[in-house]
């Protein structure tokens, strides 16, 4: 049952101020610059969520005084994030007319006192208590990195980080001279002859080289490798996985396991008897068997596991999670308690990891709690071999990782996270052109005022996880860092409320990591977004997106090419809409429509559709980039080369563009009623094509052929 609030209902002013005061906002304009204004029910549900009463007018009155006095009752504030160069003025809370000092402790070691400035402020009661505010200055010339606070008084001392970040991620001066194409693939779909029946890691790397020593690619650009369940049914999406933290061992190799050469005839011949059946399934172009594939990998995982391994290979494993800490044993517990469960309730005393309960059942079952430690340590290296073979075969990128949104909420982290989590939230998007109901991904979001108070550590550690082994990183809906369209539970799509984030904290962490990965980060920006936020990533560094079709002027016409923006990935089209050869004949409507996700009159959207085609065609016309006696293959081809024709700094091509692929991977705003991120790699045929000769086809040639043209 949704939840509809009574069009009538407006939120009072107590309500809007508490609203405001916690970055709620009360309205929000459309996607066709509307103003709409929440309902007072959203506004109350997302307030209690994160950790404010706003039950009534006196409520909300009480939860701002509150707010305030928290922040006078700490000592010092958990984190204060600051750009390179910056000098920013720090508070420490001290009984009044108590002596306060302060020192700051640099990340690579040594001391910095620090200057208290002469500066009077009222004190503040808080309770019983008389609160004095004592002013010091952080110097401009901190280096990069995460530095820690020390405050003390009287009987009290306390500590926060002071995270000094990059002004502006650079790009280094090869890739802007140089400005690179790449591909973009679900890795998944992308089969080879010794798959399981997915693509997994080994085929990751084949791609890259290949795609570098037959087509002059420099990146590969991939779906998130996000961990999902531990046991079958594996959620198909994986922009809905358990942990964003931890990658999914769907996608081992299991012979390039080193173990796997010293196993025994017997247990070896259980491996391939195991990778028969998934591998029969390359050869077909019926949707992918997640379930299928995981038991037969997973058994044979079981059967190397049990394999001892040598001191050397052991000590690297003992390193991986000495390094990965306390999450990796959190996550690990997690899927060895849900292997246990198997789909069934889990008892109260195992709501979090914290409790006596699960700290006991980790030492009962350490076993297979080091199992999953394990499967995460096989699939990390085997992502940097990916990344290696990249380097090594020429890319000047390599691969490009996808970092979703969120976790499923009944997940890892949303287990290991709970404290900055909020609760009863979905994150989601509200209603615009290509989904009208609006979107519920049912992803916990953030909790800003609990992150804000752990030192944005969760945030840090994810990031840092995220740009490991990897050239590039996608940020997928950077919108989230700014703002998220919070769902409350029980509520449809399209009643829900914006709540705002500390960006520039966000982001400066999320360039500082990516400063010290070396890697480039680019935000996917597509849709309902404020020009302020563009040019805010911009300003940092963080590249942009431009997806042809969505690239429009005032009034429809498309876009031309020379007047894209310069700092971003550019591609003809996206997961989310189906590949260009079914875009183009209008596919994307009648499979909206047939799926109930069209509002207004259907005919109308398929003019609209047509319209939008044919002043795409008039311009490639215009350009010469396509023929006259045009097909579907040249306007393919004609749309690529526009793309290679903007000011991008990168360009993508989508592998399923290059060899003719009609089926959409994703139909937003749907769950079963479309077998969404379960499509395997075909041709115009519905014929499979695997990677073994992907690069052989003629057609796959041309379109290629026609980028490294448009590029020289």
């Amino acid at each position: 049952m949704t939840y509809s609030a009574p069009a009538a209902q407006q939120p009072t002013p107590a309500l809007l101020e508490l609203a405001q005061a916690c970055g709620v906002s009360a309205d929000y304009y459309s996607w066709n610059g509307v103003l709409k204004d929440s309902s007072v029910e959203a506004l109350r549900a997302a307030l209690t969520a994160i950790g404010v009463d706003a039950s009534s007018d006196a409520a909300c009155a009480a939860s701002l005084v509150a707010l305030e006095d928290q922040v006078w009752r700490r000592l010092v504030p958990p984190v204060t994030v600051l750009v390179e160069g910056e000098t920013v003025d720090i508070v420490v809370h001290v009984s009044h007319g108590g002596p306060a000092d302060a020192i700051l402790k640099l990340e690579n070691g040594g001391d910095r006192p620090l200057e208290q400035l002469d500066r009077v402020v009222p004190p503040r009661s808080v309770g019983k208590a008389t609160i004095g505010r004592a002013t010091f200055k952080i110097p401009a010339d901190l280096p990069l990195g995460w530095h820690r606070i020390e405050a003390s008084t009287t009987g009290r001392r306390g500590r926060g980080y002071v995270v000094v970040t990059p002004r502006r991620l650079s790009v280094p001066d090869a890739i802007r001279k140089e400005r690179p194409w790449g591909l973009v693939t679900q890795l998944y779909s992308l089969r080879s002859a010794q798959s399981w029946g997915l693509g997994d890691l080994a085929d990751l790397a084949d791609l890259c080289a290949l795609g570098k020593m037959r087509g002059g690619a420099d990146f590969v650009l991939i779906n998130p490798l996000h961990a999902g369940e531990s046991v079958t049914p594996l959620e198909p999406s994986p922009y809905l996985p358990t942990s964003r933290r931890f990658l999914s061992p769907l996608y081992i190799r299991v012979e390039d396991i080193a173990e796997v050469a010293y196993l025994p005839s017997q247990r070896r011949a259980l491996i391939e008897w195991e990778a028969e059946r998934p591998r029969r399934l390359n050869d077909t172009g019926q949707n992918l068997d997640r379930d299928g594939v995981w038991r037969a990998k997973s058994a044979a995982l079981e059967q190397v596991y049990a394999e001892p391994r040598s001191a050397g290979r052991q000590a690297q494993f003992e390193a991986f999670c000495l390094h990965e800490g306390r999450a990796l044993e959190d996550f690990a517990t997690w899927c060895a308690i849900a292997e246990a469960h198997r789909g069934l309730p889990w008892p109260q005393e195992f709501e979090n990891p914290a409790t006596p309960t699960v700290a006991a059942w980790r030492e009962e079952n350490a076993d297979r709690v080091l199992y999953y430690a394990w499967l995460q340590w096989v699939a990390d290296d085997q992502l940097a071999r990916a990344h290696d073979a990249a380097l090594a075969s020429g890319m000047s990128i390599g691969v490009m990782a996808d970092l979703a949104v969120g976790v499923h909420p009944k997940g890892a982290d949303a287990w290991a996270l709970h404290r900055v989590l909020a609760q009863g939230i979905g994150v989601g998007a509200p209603p615009d052109m290509y989904n009208q109901l609006g979107q519920n991904w049912s992803q916990p979001p953030w909790q800003p005022r609990a992150l804000e108070a752990a030192a944005y550590l969760p945030y840090r550690d994810l990031v840092r996880a995220a740009l490991r082994n990897v050239g590039a990183l996608r940020i997928d809906h950077v919108l989230g860092l700014f703002r998220q369209w919070w769902v409350p539970e029980g509520h449809s799509a399209d009643d829900g409320v914006y709540v705002r984030f500390d960006h520039d904290a966000l982001v400066g962490i999320l360039a500082l990591e990516a400063h010290r990965a070396g890697a480039l980060v680019i935000g996917e920006d597509l849709g309902t977004v404020e020009p302020y936020v563009r040019e805010v990533l911009a300003n940092r560094g963080v590249l942009g997106t431009s997806i042809v079709w969505f690239e429009q002027e005032e009034g429809g016409a498309p876009r031309a090419p020379e007047n894209y923006r310069s700092d971003a990935l550019v591609s003809v089209t996206t997961h989310d809409l189906p590949p260009t050869a079914a875009y183009l004949a209008g596919e994307h409507v009648e499979l909206r429509e047939e799926l109930g996700l069209l509002d207004g009159d259907v005919d109308a959207v398929r003019a609209q559709a047509r319209e939008e085609r044919d002043r795409m065609i008039a311009l490639l016309r215009e350009r010469n980039w396509v023929i006259e006696d045009f097909n579907d293959e040249d306007l393919i081809a004609g749309l690529n080369v526009l793309a290679m024709n903007t000011p991008s700094l990168l360009t993508g091509v989508a592998v399923t563009d290059l060899v003719g692929e009609r089926r959409t991977q994703n139909q937003p705003g749907t769950h079963r009623e479309y077998p969404n991120w379960q499509i395997p790699l075909c041709d115009s045929n519905g014929v499979p094509v695997t990677l073994d000769d992907l690069f052989e086809r003629p057609r796959v040639q041309r379109l290629l052929n026609a980028v490294r043209q448009a590029r020289s």
